[in-house]
């Protein structure tokens, strides 16, 4: 049963990957772009969130957010709380886009999480909570190594 959970979370990785490569072939998005524009998902970010989030410095996060702002993808404002902030808001383009491309699949997969039991469901959050500190340090500690 391990190798069968194993191998299925690698095929729904590449799968995910997939889809995700191919909504920005067709909107002309590059990974570090679409990770921003997931990053907004949750909210506005400051510029630093978003170069903490894609590890890009700040000059090529300041590019990366002029060429989202110019294909009308993003805001940029400065923080009320702190003016030498800059604060990084999805539009409604992005909103729009993110529904057309991503909709359905967040649709359907209610469905599919509304047919397992809380106690399923606890044990699925359990794993997947596990799985993602498991990558988050094995990222840490790749990035910490000496290329």
């Amino acid at each position: 049963m391990t190798a069968a959970v194993s191998l299925a979370v690698m095929r729904w990785q590449d799968a995910t990957q997939a889809y995700d490569e191919a909504v920005g072939a067709r909107l002309g998005l590059i990974a570090a772009e679409r990770h921003c524009l997931g990053l907004l998902y949750g909210g506005p970010q400051s510029a630093g969130a978003v170069a903490a989030a894609t590890g890009l410095t700040p000059a090529a996060v300041t590019a990366l957010i002029d060429r989202l702002e110019a294909r009308g993808l993003v805001t940029r404002t400065r923080s009320l709380e702190d003016r030498r902030k800059v604060v990084i808001e999805a539009t409604g383009l992005t909103r729009e886009l993110s529904e057309r491309y991503y909709g359905a699949i967040a649709r359907e997969g209610e469905k599919v999480v509304a047919s397992f039991s809380d106690a399923e469901l606890a044990t699925v959050l359990r794993f997947i909570n596990a799985a993602l500190d498991l990558q988050n340090k094995q990222l840490a500690k790749l990035k910490a190594e000496p290329a």
